[in-house]
């Protein structure tokens, strides 16, 4: 396999990385939630729950989400760094 070919499939294997983290903390935070309102909150109105611990979860999910965007970012960003000193620049 040529480089330009493994740098391709590199590529592609780090958005795909980004977009199920940011997917999977969001859903994480999102379930913790639902589930503590649940458990804190069974009754509320006729709703099953307030969403206080929903939301908040859900904030918390998109936070950890974006932040494990930014350190694969920042990690990439470092391998080019190493890369390009490794040269003799």
């Amino acid at each position: 396999m040529e480089d330009k070919d493994k740098e391709f499939w590199r590529g592609i294997y780090t958005l795909a990385t980004v977009g199920i983290n940011m997917v999977a903390a969001t859903f994480i935070g999102l379930g913790m939630g639902w589930l503590l309102d649940n458990k804190f909150f069974p009754r509320f109105f006729h709703w099953e729950s307030q969403p206080i611990f929903t939301l908040a979860f859900l904030v918390f999910g998109i936070i950890a989400g974006f932040r494990n965007i930014f350190l694969i970012v920042r990690e990439k960003g470092d391998t080019g760094k190493n890369k390009d000193n490794q040269d003799g620049s």
